[in-house]
């Protein structure tokens, strides 16, 4: 446990919204972690309509505050100089099994009491609570690449922001088997958590979504705290009648050339879904290129169009990064494509799980146990390889080669490879 000053105390506390007695503290806590992302001052209703949202999923707001003097005209003693947000949701881990996880979020220092320790011991204390609370993993999406990896955090998905061609290139080999038609924003107040319960439960990686989604996708609440009227909305409905996918879509100007159309959130929990959304998309008048920024890279999309060169994308980003609290119950949750056995050596720099476990899998189950240091392992990996290997989106030969794993049985990190796939590929449609 990193060692902290005199000058500074740390403070959990949950969201609370306007009226209650903990709303000031809270507010002041939004306001600096506005600050620290470089967002514009929130104005009151927007710091207000925020709360609510966070406190709808049960948020847990952490602190750093100044114990001595502060700087004359600088922030008072009262605003936190470091945040740090938790709150608890399901992940898919692989053929529709879930697992309670810890989501890290809002992560600030600000710039003049940064290397105080302020951020390893509000991380550290938060991992060791969660664990002491029964979570076996924490998850975050990073805003930096190079700073969660000491803490035991790896890479387990990634997304891309992609550029469709909707001109008359635009072509999907695919026969409609649903329709999709145009409704009211609003209405994905009620619908997209229902849809998107359905998605969550057939991707691995997914991360159930907090309150504030529903309010972006219907036009509710806009990213700058206020109703966008811009965002239009259109429903999928299958050979059933019911709804089963919906694209949330705003225009971006006719001053953009090519005219363009940005998806603001796009889920369908079938195959011809996901197609059909993006046939009407395509079909839409006087728009030849549509973006989307949470793009998966394994993207049907592509295979299904005649021209695949219609789609321009960028490289691959990282977007969730997984946390291993406790090795045996995280491996014994899943669910193994096939059977056998590896011995891990697991190191950690936390300290929270490191050991030798021993993983069998037989008939999709796995029998783990910790096992003495005369076990010999066939693996030496960071806890944070091991997490990212867990969803099957990172490949335990690839970081063999990298050096992130050490092979001591020639052979074993292919093994790890098909033990730990999952029936489809990995990937999250909620950042956080």
């Amino acid at each position: 446990m990193a060692e902290l000053s005199d000058d500074y105390e740390i403070r959990r506390f949950p969201a609370a919204v306007d009226g209650e007695p903990g709303y000031p503290e809270a507010e002041r806590w939004v306001k600096a972690v506005s600050f620290g992302f470089h967002e514009s001052t929130r104005t009151p209703e927007h710091v207000a309509k925020s709360l609510q949202t966070y406190r709808a999923d049960r948020r847990i707001f952490t602190g750093a505050y100044q114990t001595r003097e502060v700087a004359p005209g600088s922030f008072p003693a009262e605003v936190p100089v470091a945040t740090f947000g938790t709150m608890r949701k399901t992940l898919n881990i692989g053929f529709g099994r879930m697992l309670e996880t810890q989501l890290v979020t809002a992560v600030t220092v600000r710039t003049s009491h940064r290397r105080r320790g302020l951020l390893r011991r509000m991380m550290s204390e938060d991992l060791a609570l969660a664990k002491a609370d029964g979570v076996a993993m924490a998850a975050l999406t990073a805003s930096e690449g190079s700073i969660y990896g000491r803490f035991g955090y790896g890479v387990a998905s990634f997304e891309r922001t992609v550029t469709v061609d909707t001109s008359a290139r635009f072509s999907l080999v695919h026969q409609a088997v649903g329709r999709v038609d145009v409704a009211e924003p609003k209405v994905l107040l009620d619908v997209a958590p229902e849809v998107f319960a359905r998605v969550h439960r057939l991707t691995p990686g997914s991360v159930d979504r907090q309150e504030w989604y529903r309010q972006l996708a219907s036009g509710s609440l806009g990213r700058d705290g206020k109703e966008d009227p811009a965002v239009k909305v259109a429903l999928h409905y299958g050979p059933d009648g019911g709804v089963d996918g919906y694209v949330s879509y705003k225009f971006l100007g006719w001053e953009t050339e090519p005219h363009t159309m940005h998806v603001v959130d796009l889920v369908a929990a079938t195959h011809e879904a996901y197609l059909e959304l993006w046939q009407f998309l395509a079909a839409i008048d006087l728009i030849e290129r549509i973006t989307w920024e949470e793009a998966p890279l394994d993207d049907p999309l592509t295979w299904a169009l005649a021209d695949p060169r219609c789609i321009d994308s960028s490289d691959s980003r990282d977007m969730l990064w997984l946390r291993i609290l406790d090795v045996v119950p995280a491996l014994q949750a899943r669910h193994y494509p096939v059977d056998g056995r590896l011995v891990l050596e697991v190191l950690d720099p936390l300290g929270l799980t490191a050991g030798t476990f021993a993983l069998a899998v037989s008939g999709g189950k796995a029998a783990v146990e910790r096992v003495g240091p005369e076990a010999d392992p066939d693996l030496t990996l960071d806890v944070s390889a091991l997490s990212s290997i867990y969803l099957g989106a990172v490949c335990p030969v690839t970081l063999t080669a990298a050096g992130r794993i050490r092979e001591h049985r020639q052979g074993a990190a292919l093994r790890a490879r098909g033990l730990f796939a999952v029936e489809r590929a990995a990937h999250c449609l909620t950042h956080f």
